[in-house]
Protein backbone atom coordinates (compact mmCIF):
# COMPACT_ATOMS: atom_id res chain seq x y z
CA UNK A 1 0.00 0.00 0.00
CA UNK A 2 1.52 3.04 -1.00
CA UNK A 3 1.01 6.52 1.19
CA UNK A 4 0.69 9.55 -1.18
CA UNK A 5 0.33 12.90 0.03
CA UNK A 6 -1.19 15.12 -2.55
CA UNK A 7 -1.52 18.47 -0.47
CA UNK A 8 -1.16 21.20 -2.40
CA UNK A 9 -1.06 19.29 -5.88
CA UNK A 10 -3.37 19.20 -8.25
CA UNK A 11 -5.54 15.37 -9.03
CA UNK A 12 -3.85 15.65 -12.62
CA UNK A 13 -0.80 15.63 -11.31
CA UNK A 14 -0.62 12.00 -9.26
CA UNK A 15 0.44 9.25 -11.70
CA UNK A 16 -0.71 6.93 -8.70
CA UNK A 17 -4.12 8.57 -9.35
CA UNK A 18 -4.07 8.11 -12.86
CA UNK A 19 -2.89 4.70 -13.08
CA UNK A 20 -5.69 3.67 -10.19
CA UNK A 21 -8.44 4.87 -12.55
CA UNK A 22 -6.59 2.91 -15.57
CA UNK A 23 -6.30 -0.63 -13.87
CA UNK A 24 -9.33 -1.89 -15.05
CA UNK A 25 -8.38 -1.08 -19.07
CA UNK A 26 -6.87 -4.34 -20.19
CA UNK A 27 -5.77 -5.56 -24.07
CA UNK A 28 -9.24 -7.07 -24.76
CA UNK A 29 -7.85 -7.81 -28.49
CA UNK A 30 -6.20 -10.61 -27.06
CA UNK A 31 -10.06 -11.85 -25.68
CA UNK A 32 -12.49 -10.42 -28.70
CA UNK A 33 -11.68 -12.85 -31.47
CA UNK A 34 -12.14 -16.16 -28.86
CA UNK A 35 -15.12 -14.61 -27.49
CA UNK A 36 -17.02 -14.03 -30.90
CA UNK A 37 -15.93 -17.40 -31.94
CA UNK A 38 -17.97 -18.99 -29.04
CA UNK A 39 -20.39 -16.59 -29.41
CA UNK A 40 -20.94 -17.91 -33.35
CA UNK A 41 -20.54 -21.49 -32.31
CA UNK A 42 -23.09 -21.47 -29.33
CA UNK A 43 -25.70 -19.79 -32.03
CA UNK A 44 -25.04 -22.37 -34.94
CA UNK A 45 -24.57 -25.39 -32.79
CA UNK A 46 -26.97 -25.01 -29.56
CA UNK A 47 -26.37 -27.68 -27.32
CA UNK A 48 -23.23 -29.14 -29.10
CA UNK A 49 -21.26 -26.44 -28.49
CA UNK A 50 -22.20 -25.83 -24.85
CA UNK A 51 -21.03 -29.05 -24.47
CA UNK A 52 -17.99 -29.00 -25.88
CA UNK A 53 -16.85 -25.55 -24.18
CA UNK A 54 -17.89 -27.15 -21.02
CA UNK A 55 -15.36 -29.95 -21.41
CA UNK A 56 -13.24 -27.84 -23.02
CA UNK A 57 -12.64 -24.23 -20.33
CA UNK A 58 -15.11 -26.11 -17.05
CA UNK A 59 -13.56 -29.74 -17.78
CA UNK A 60 -17.14 -30.87 -16.78
CA UNK A 61 -18.48 -33.28 -19.10
CA UNK A 62 -21.99 -33.09 -19.68
CA UNK A 63 -24.75 -34.79 -22.09
CA UNK A 64 -27.27 -32.69 -23.27
CA UNK A 65 -29.66 -34.20 -20.11
CA UNK A 66 -27.23 -32.95 -17.42
CA UNK A 67 -27.56 -28.94 -18.82
CA UNK A 68 -30.51 -28.31 -16.51
CA UNK A 69 -29.93 -29.11 -13.17
CA UNK A 70 -33.36 -31.13 -12.07
CA UNK A 71 -35.38 -29.13 -9.70
CA UNK A 72 -34.72 -31.32 -6.65
CA UNK A 73 -30.98 -30.89 -6.69
CA UNK A 74 -31.72 -27.15 -5.58
CA UNK A 75 -34.42 -27.58 -3.17
CA UNK A 76 -31.81 -31.26 -1.61
CA UNK A 77 -28.92 -28.06 -1.50
CA UNK A 78 -31.31 -26.27 0.67
CA UNK A 79 -31.80 -29.04 3.03
CA UNK A 80 -28.29 -29.98 3.36
CA UNK A 81 -27.42 -25.97 4.40
CA UNK A 82 -27.11 -25.11 8.02
CA UNK A 83 -29.69 -23.91 9.68
CA UNK A 84 -28.10 -20.69 10.79
CA UNK A 85 -27.66 -20.14 6.95
CA UNK A 86 -31.06 -20.93 6.09
CA UNK A 87 -31.77 -18.35 8.59
CA UNK A 88 -29.33 -15.69 7.66
CA UNK A 89 -30.18 -15.95 3.76
CA UNK A 90 -34.13 -15.45 4.36
CA UNK A 91 -33.67 -12.13 6.72
CA UNK A 92 -31.01 -10.97 3.75
CA UNK A 93 -34.21 -11.65 0.94
CA UNK A 94 -36.65 -10.35 2.82
CA UNK A 95 -34.65 -7.10 3.84
CA UNK A 96 -33.47 -6.78 -0.16
CA UNK A 97 -37.21 -7.53 -0.96
CA UNK A 98 -38.65 -5.18 1.09
CA UNK A 99 -35.87 -2.44 -0.24
CA UNK A 100 -36.54 -2.44 -3.88
CA UNK A 101 -40.54 -2.48 -3.42
CA UNK A 102 -39.86 0.63 -2.83
CA UNK A 103 -38.50 1.39 -6.41
CA UNK A 104 -41.24 0.33 -8.32
CA UNK A 105 -43.07 2.42 -11.04
CA UNK A 106 -46.57 3.17 -12.15
CA UNK A 107 -47.84 3.98 -14.99
CA UNK A 108 -49.09 7.35 -15.52
CA UNK A 109 -51.50 9.09 -18.06
CA UNK A 110 -52.29 12.94 -18.44
CA UNK A 111 -55.69 14.15 -19.47
CA UNK A 112 -56.43 16.98 -21.50
CA UNK A 113 -58.52 18.19 -24.55
CA UNK A 114 -58.72 15.56 -26.74
CA UNK A 115 -55.84 14.14 -25.66
CA UNK A 116 -54.37 11.67 -23.66
CA UNK A 117 -50.44 10.72 -22.97
CA UNK A 118 -48.85 8.56 -20.68
CA UNK A 119 -46.92 6.20 -19.97
CA UNK A 120 -47.41 2.05 -19.18
CA UNK A 121 -44.43 0.28 -17.34
CA UNK A 122 -44.20 -3.24 -18.11
CA UNK A 123 -41.63 -5.90 -17.00
CA UNK A 124 -39.51 -7.51 -18.99
CA UNK A 125 -40.96 -11.09 -19.87
CA UNK A 126 -37.50 -13.49 -19.40
CA UNK A 127 -34.47 -12.26 -17.79
CA UNK A 128 -31.12 -14.76 -17.86
CA UNK A 129 -29.17 -14.11 -14.87
CA UNK A 130 -25.67 -15.40 -14.49
CA UNK A 131 -23.79 -16.01 -11.15
CA UNK A 132 -20.04 -17.44 -11.37
CA UNK A 133 -19.87 -21.05 -9.69
CA UNK A 134 -16.59 -23.42 -9.52
CA UNK A 135 -14.93 -23.54 -6.24
CA UNK A 136 -16.52 -19.81 -4.95
CA UNK A 137 -19.84 -19.56 -3.89
CA UNK A 138 -22.13 -16.42 -4.47
CA UNK A 139 -25.16 -16.86 -2.74
CA UNK A 140 -25.78 -13.05 -2.63
CA UNK A 141 -25.70 -12.82 -5.98
CA UNK A 142 -28.24 -14.91 -6.30
CA UNK A 143 -30.48 -12.65 -4.25
CA UNK A 144 -29.37 -8.74 -5.33
CA UNK A 145 -30.45 -9.98 -9.29
CA UNK A 146 -32.89 -12.22 -8.32
CA UNK A 147 -35.06 -10.41 -6.04
CA UNK A 148 -35.53 -6.70 -7.81
CA UNK A 149 -36.26 -8.90 -10.90
CA UNK A 150 -39.10 -10.54 -9.20
CA UNK A 151 -40.27 -7.45 -7.58
CA UNK A 152 -40.02 -5.92 -11.14
CA UNK A 153 -42.51 -8.77 -12.05
CA UNK A 154 -40.40 -10.23 -14.39
CA UNK A 155 -42.27 -13.69 -14.90
CA UNK A 156 -39.25 -16.22 -16.13
CA UNK A 157 -36.27 -15.96 -14.40
CA UNK A 158 -33.55 -18.47 -15.17
CA UNK A 159 -29.82 -18.92 -14.19
CA UNK A 160 -26.57 -20.34 -15.26
CA UNK A 161 -23.58 -21.12 -13.43
CA UNK A 162 -20.79 -23.30 -13.86
CA UNK A 163 -20.51 -26.33 -11.38
CA UNK A 164 -22.33 -24.20 -9.43
CA UNK A 165 -22.41 -25.46 -5.03
CA UNK A 166 -25.06 -26.04 -2.82
CA UNK A 167 -24.88 -22.31 -1.28
CA UNK A 168 -25.48 -21.14 -4.90
CA UNK A 169 -28.80 -23.64 -5.63
CA UNK A 170 -29.76 -23.41 -2.18
CA UNK A 171 -30.13 -19.51 -2.51
CA UNK A 172 -31.65 -20.04 -5.86
CA UNK A 173 -34.42 -22.50 -4.31
CA UNK A 174 -35.10 -19.76 -1.70
CA UNK A 175 -35.61 -16.90 -4.40
CA UNK A 176 -37.95 -19.05 -6.22
CA UNK A 177 -36.03 -19.89 -9.10
CA UNK A 178 -36.61 -23.22 -10.91
CA UNK A 179 -34.98 -23.52 -14.08
CA UNK A 180 -30.78 -23.01 -13.72
CA UNK A 181 -28.33 -24.46 -16.10
CA UNK A 182 -24.82 -25.84 -15.06
CA UNK A 183 -22.73 -23.98 -18.19
CA UNK A 184 -20.99 -20.77 -17.20
CA UNK A 185 -18.75 -18.62 -19.05
CA UNK A 186 -19.03 -17.05 -22.70
CA UNK A 187 -20.61 -19.89 -24.23
CA UNK A 188 -23.04 -19.64 -21.29
CA UNK A 189 -24.19 -15.68 -22.32
CA UNK A 190 -24.27 -16.77 -25.85
CA UNK A 191 -27.08 -19.52 -24.91
CA UNK A 192 -28.86 -17.05 -23.06
CA UNK A 193 -28.87 -14.57 -25.94
CA UNK A 194 -29.66 -16.75 -28.65
CA UNK A 195 -31.17 -19.72 -27.26
CA UNK A 196 -30.62 -23.72 -27.76
CA UNK A 197 -32.12 -26.78 -27.62
CA UNK A 198 -31.74 -26.83 -24.00
CA UNK A 199 -31.52 -23.31 -22.91
CA UNK A 200 -34.24 -20.90 -23.00
CA UNK A 201 -33.47 -17.63 -25.06
CA UNK A 202 -33.90 -14.35 -22.55
CA UNK A 203 -34.27 -11.05 -23.40
CA UNK A 204 -32.10 -9.69 -20.64
CA UNK A 205 -29.19 -10.59 -19.21
CA UNK A 206 -27.69 -9.60 -15.70
CA UNK A 207 -24.52 -10.70 -13.18
CA UNK A 208 -20.87 -10.48 -12.79
CA UNK A 209 -18.28 -12.66 -14.38
CA UNK A 210 -14.37 -12.36 -15.79
CA UNK A 211 -12.98 -10.94 -18.83
CA UNK A 212 -14.38 -13.94 -21.43
CA UNK A 213 -18.45 -13.28 -19.45
CA UNK A 214 -18.11 -9.75 -20.00
CA UNK A 215 -16.83 -9.27 -23.19
CA UNK A 216 -19.77 -11.91 -24.27
CA UNK A 217 -22.29 -9.79 -22.59
CA UNK A 218 -20.61 -6.75 -24.28
CA UNK A 219 -20.84 -8.53 -28.08
CA UNK A 220 -24.76 -9.93 -27.46
CA UNK A 221 -26.04 -6.54 -26.65
CA UNK A 222 -28.92 -5.93 -29.29
CA UNK A 223 -29.76 -9.45 -29.79
CA UNK A 224 -30.66 -8.99 -25.45
CA UNK A 225 -30.17 -6.37 -22.74
CA UNK A 226 -27.30 -6.45 -20.32
CA UNK A 227 -26.92 -5.15 -16.94
CA UNK A 228 -23.78 -3.67 -17.31
CA UNK A 229 -19.77 -4.42 -18.05
CA UNK A 230 -18.59 -4.71 -14.83
CA UNK A 231 -15.06 -4.04 -14.14
CA UNK A 232 -12.87 -4.73 -10.97
CA UNK A 233 -14.04 -4.16 -7.90
CA UNK A 234 -13.21 -1.04 -5.85
CA UNK A 235 -13.52 0.33 -1.58
CA UNK A 236 -12.59 4.00 -0.89
CA UNK A 237 -12.54 5.26 2.37
CA UNK A 238 -12.84 8.81 3.65
CA UNK A 239 -11.69 9.03 7.04
CA UNK A 240 -10.63 11.89 9.92
CA UNK A 241 -8.62 11.18 13.14
CA UNK A 242 -11.64 10.12 14.89
CA UNK A 243 -11.52 7.13 12.97
CA UNK A 244 -10.28 4.30 14.05
CA UNK A 245 -7.56 2.32 11.95
CA UNK A 246 -7.96 -0.93 13.40
CA UNK A 247 -11.66 -0.79 11.60
CA UNK A 248 -10.69 1.29 8.05
CA UNK A 249 -7.93 -1.37 7.55
CA UNK A 250 -10.53 -4.05 7.98
CA UNK A 251 -12.97 -2.62 5.42
CA UNK A 252 -9.80 -1.93 3.24
CA UNK A 253 -9.03 -5.92 3.18
CA UNK A 254 -12.22 -7.01 2.50
CA UNK A 255 -11.81 -5.37 -1.31
CA UNK A 256 -8.68 -6.63 -1.45
CA UNK A 257 -9.53 -10.24 -1.18
CA UNK A 258 -11.74 -10.14 -3.88
CA UNK A 259 -9.06 -10.34 -6.82
CA UNK A 260 -5.50 -8.79 -7.47
CA UNK A 261 -7.12 -5.84 -9.59
CA UNK A 262 -9.42 -4.70 -6.57
CA UNK A 263 -8.31 -0.91 -5.27
CA UNK A 264 -8.69 -0.54 -1.43
CA UNK A 265 -8.20 3.42 -1.42
CA UNK A 266 -7.71 5.84 2.14
CA UNK A 267 -8.41 9.52 1.71
CA UNK A 268 -7.83 10.89 4.94
CA UNK A 269 -6.34 14.33 6.15
CA UNK A 270 -4.75 12.89 9.24
CA UNK A 271 -0.78 11.79 8.56
CA UNK A 272 -1.53 9.40 11.34
CA UNK A 273 -4.57 7.79 10.24
CA UNK A 274 -2.80 6.77 6.73
CA UNK A 275 0.04 5.74 8.23
CA UNK A 276 -1.42 3.67 10.61
CA UNK A 277 -3.52 1.57 8.71
CA UNK A 278 -0.87 0.63 6.53
CA UNK A 279 0.58 -0.60 9.45
CA UNK A 280 -2.04 -2.50 10.70
CA UNK A 281 -2.64 -4.18 7.31
CA UNK A 282 0.48 -5.15 6.50
CA UNK A 283 1.77 -6.31 10.34
CA UNK A 284 -1.08 -7.73 11.57
CA UNK A 285 -4.12 -8.68 9.41
CA UNK A 286 -2.32 -9.87 6.33
CA UNK A 287 -0.62 -12.49 8.36
CA UNK A 288 -2.06 -15.99 8.17
CA UNK A 289 -4.82 -14.48 6.52
CA UNK A 290 -6.62 -17.22 4.28
CA UNK A 291 -6.70 -14.95 1.04
CA UNK A 292 -2.64 -13.26 1.86
CA UNK A 293 -1.81 -13.84 -1.94
CA UNK A 294 -4.73 -12.40 -3.77
CA UNK A 295 -4.99 -9.45 -1.02
CA UNK A 296 -1.67 -8.29 -0.84
CA UNK A 297 -1.27 -8.28 -4.68
CA UNK A 298 -4.01 -6.18 -4.97
CA UNK A 299 -2.68 -4.05 -1.97
CA UNK A 300 1.06 -4.05 -3.24
CA UNK A 301 -0.14 -2.77 -6.41
CA UNK A 302 -3.82 -0.78 -6.33
CA UNK A 303 -3.55 -0.06 -2.64
CA UNK A 304 -3.08 3.73 -1.68
CA UNK A 305 -3.45 6.18 1.30
CA UNK A 306 -4.28 9.86 -0.14
CA UNK A 307 -3.66 12.46 2.42
CA UNK A 308 -5.06 15.55 1.98
CA UNK A 309 -6.05 19.14 3.34
CA UNK A 310 -9.03 18.72 4.74
CA UNK A 311 -12.37 16.41 4.21
CA UNK A 312 -13.98 19.34 1.47
CA UNK A 313 -10.62 18.21 -0.83
CA UNK A 314 -11.07 14.54 0.21
CA UNK A 315 -14.86 14.60 -1.82
CA UNK A 316 -13.29 16.45 -4.23
CA UNK A 317 -10.78 13.46 -5.15
CA UNK A 318 -13.56 10.75 -4.61
CA UNK A 319 -16.02 12.31 -7.08
CA UNK A 320 -13.34 12.08 -9.07
CA UNK A 321 -12.67 8.49 -8.92
CA UNK A 322 -16.33 7.39 -8.57
CA UNK A 323 -15.77 4.53 -6.58
CA UNK A 324 -18.23 1.76 -6.46
CA UNK A 325 -18.51 1.66 -2.62
CA UNK A 326 -17.51 4.81 -0.53
CA UNK A 327 -17.10 4.95 3.19
CA UNK A 328 -17.71 8.42 4.77
CA UNK A 329 -16.03 7.29 8.78
CA UNK A 330 -15.60 11.15 9.89
CA UNK A 331 -16.70 12.60 13.08
CA UNK A 332 -19.95 14.14 11.36
CA UNK A 333 -20.62 11.88 8.23
CA UNK A 334 -23.44 13.60 6.97
CA UNK A 335 -21.89 17.04 6.94
CA UNK A 336 -20.07 15.39 4.09
CA UNK A 337 -23.15 13.70 1.78
CA UNK A 338 -24.23 16.29 0.17
CA UNK A 339 -20.71 17.12 -1.30
CA UNK A 340 -20.54 13.18 -3.26
CA UNK A 341 -21.75 13.57 -6.18
CA UNK A 342 -20.14 9.87 -7.36
CA UNK A 343 -20.19 6.66 -5.79
CA UNK A 344 -21.93 3.46 -6.50
CA UNK A 345 -22.96 2.67 -2.75
CA UNK A 346 -22.10 5.38 0.19
CA UNK A 347 -21.78 4.32 3.71
CA UNK A 348 -22.14 6.50 6.54
CA UNK A 349 -20.50 6.08 9.82
CA UNK A 350 -17.74 4.06 11.62
CA UNK A 351 -20.72 0.92 12.46
CA UNK A 352 -21.44 0.91 8.36
CA UNK A 353 -19.20 -1.14 6.80
CA UNK A 354 -19.55 -2.11 3.58
CA UNK A 355 -19.97 -6.11 3.97
CA UNK A 356 -23.34 -5.26 5.70
CA UNK A 357 -24.18 -3.95 2.29
CA UNK A 358 -23.09 -6.83 0.11
CA UNK A 359 -24.84 -9.28 2.26
CA UNK A 360 -28.39 -7.55 4.48
CA UNK A 361 -28.84 -4.28 4.77
CA UNK A 362 -31.15 -4.01 1.58
CA UNK A 363 -29.76 -1.79 -0.81
CA UNK A 364 -28.08 -3.70 -3.98
CA UNK A 365 -24.60 -4.70 -4.31
CA UNK A 366 -24.25 -4.72 -7.94
CA UNK A 367 -22.77 -1.15 -8.22
CA UNK A 368 -21.00 0.76 -11.25
CA UNK A 369 -17.47 -0.03 -11.50
CA UNK A 370 -14.22 1.93 -12.96
CA UNK A 371 -15.33 5.09 -12.43
CA UNK A 372 -19.50 4.44 -13.78
CA UNK A 373 -20.98 5.94 -11.04
CA UNK A 374 -20.39 9.15 -12.35
CA UNK A 375 -23.37 7.84 -14.90
CA UNK A 376 -24.81 5.12 -14.11
CA UNK A 377 -27.15 3.39 -10.86
CA UNK A 378 -26.87 0.58 -8.62
CA UNK A 379 -29.06 -2.56 -10.05
CA UNK A 380 -32.64 -1.97 -9.29
CA UNK A 381 -35.92 -2.52 -10.16
CA UNK A 382 -35.84 0.10 -12.92
CA UNK A 383 -33.69 -2.13 -15.14
CA UNK A 384 -36.01 -5.29 -15.20
CA UNK A 385 -39.07 -2.91 -16.59
CA UNK A 386 -38.98 -0.91 -20.15
CA UNK A 387 -41.37 1.76 -20.84
CA UNK A 388 -43.92 2.20 -23.61
CA UNK A 389 -45.54 5.68 -24.17
CA UNK A 390 -48.92 5.77 -25.33
CA UNK A 391 -50.91 8.56 -26.87
CA UNK A 392 -54.40 9.02 -27.59
CA UNK A 393 -55.51 11.57 -29.89
CA UNK A 394 -59.52 12.78 -31.02
CA UNK A 395 -60.20 15.20 -33.86
CA UNK A 396 -60.40 18.35 -30.73
CA UNK A 397 -57.39 17.34 -29.62
CA UNK A 398 -56.03 17.03 -32.90
CA UNK A 399 -56.97 20.38 -34.30
CA UNK A 400 -55.03 21.81 -31.46
CA UNK A 401 -51.75 20.53 -32.28
CA UNK A 402 -52.08 19.57 -36.24
CA UNK A 403 -50.82 23.06 -37.31
CA UNK A 404 -47.46 22.70 -35.38
CA UNK A 405 -46.61 19.48 -36.42
CA UNK A 406 -47.39 20.56 -39.88
CA UNK A 407 -45.12 23.98 -39.09
CA UNK A 408 -42.10 21.45 -38.20
CA UNK A 409 -42.19 18.63 -40.98
CA UNK A 410 -42.11 21.90 -42.86
CA UNK A 411 -38.74 23.17 -41.34
CA UNK A 412 -37.46 19.30 -41.57
CA UNK A 413 -38.25 18.90 -45.43
CA UNK A 414 -39.94 15.86 -44.04
CA UNK A 415 -43.04 16.00 -46.91
CA UNK A 416 -45.14 12.48 -45.72
CA UNK A 417 -45.10 13.83 -42.41
CA UNK A 418 -46.50 17.19 -43.07
CA UNK A 419 -49.30 15.19 -45.59
CA UNK A 420 -50.47 12.13 -42.91
CA UNK A 421 -51.36 15.73 -40.75
CA UNK A 422 -53.07 17.35 -43.97
CA UNK A 423 -55.03 14.26 -44.77
CA UNK A 424 -57.09 14.40 -41.68
CA UNK A 425 -57.84 18.23 -42.15
CA UNK A 426 -59.70 17.59 -45.12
Amino acid sequence: MKIVDIRGRTFESSEELKRLVSRGEIEVEKYEDIVKEILQEVKDKGDEALIAYTEKFDKVKLTAEDIQIPFEELEKAYEEIEDELKWSLEVAIERVREFHEVQRENSYFKEEDGIIIGQKVIPIEKVGLYVPGGKAAYPSTVIMNAIPAQVAGVKEIVMVSPNPNKYTLAAAFLCGIETVYRIGGAQAVGALAFGTETVKKVDKIVGPGNIYVALAKKNVYGYVDIDSIAGPSEILVIADESAKPEWIAADLLSQAEHDELAASILVTDSEYIAHKVKEILYEKLLKDFSRESIARKSLDNYGHAFIVEDLERACELSNKIAPEHLEVITSNPFDLLPKIKNAGAIFLGEYSTEPLGDYVLGPNHVLPTGGAARFSSPLGVYDFVKRSSVLYVNKEGFEKVAKHAKNIAQAEGLEAHKIAVEIREE
